[in-house]
C-alpha cells in the first residue's frame, strides 16, 4: 500500500513539474518578442556565425538579410494584432491564402538564392540541412497542436 502512495506521489509531482515547465515558454517568447529589430538579427546572425563558421564579410552581409527578415517579420506580426484588435481578425478568403503563401514561399526563394551568394559550398550545405530540419520540428509541433 505504502508504493501505491509513493508512486502515485511521485508520478503527481512530475506531472507538477512538466506543466510549470510549459509555462515558462510565452514568458521566453515574450522577451524575444521584446527585442529590438537590430537586437534580433544580431543575435540571429551571431548563432549563425557560430554555426556555419562566417569569417567579417558574410557575417556582414547574413546581418542585412536577418535584419530585413526580423523587420518584415515584426511589421507582419503587428498588423495581425491591429486586426486582431480591431475586431476584423477573420479567416483569410481562399485567394488571400493564395496570397500569402505565394507571398511566402517567393521570400524563401529569394533567401535561399541570398544566402547561396554568401556562403560557400559546404556552409550552404549545412544551412540548407539546418533550415530543412527546423521545417520538419514546426511541422511536428503544427500536428502536436492539431490533435488538441
Amino acid at each position: 500500500m505504502r508504493k501505491l502512495i509513493v508512486i502515485a506521489i511521485a508520478l503527481i509531482s512530475i506531472q507538477a513539474i512538466a506543466q510549470t515547465e510549459r509555462r515558462d515558454r510565452p514568458e521566453r517568447a515574450q522577451k524575444m518578442n521584446n527585442l529590438s529589430a537590430e537586437e534580433m538579427a544580431t543575435l540571429k546572425t551571431k548563432k549563425m556565425t557560430l554555426f556555419l563558421d562566417l569569417n567579417e564579410s558574410q557575417q556582414i552581409e547574413v546581418q542585412k538579410i536577418n535584419l530585413e527578415n526580423v523587420t518584415l517579420r515584426k511589421k507582419m506580426m503587428e498588423e495581425r494584432k491591429a486586426r486582431r484588435e480591431n475586431g476584423a481578425s477573420q479567416r483569410p478568403t481562399k485567394e488571400e491564402r493564395l496570397k500569402m503563401e505565394n507571398d511566402r514561399l517567393d521570400h524563401k526563394i529569394a533567401m535561399k538564392a541570398k544566402m547561396k551568394k554568401i556562403l560557400n559550398e559546404e556552409q550552404y550545405a549545412k544551412w540548407e540541412k539546418a533550415q530543412l530540419r527546423m521545417a520538419s520540428k514546426r511541422k511536428d509541433k503544427k500536428k502536436g497542436m492539431k490533435k488538441r
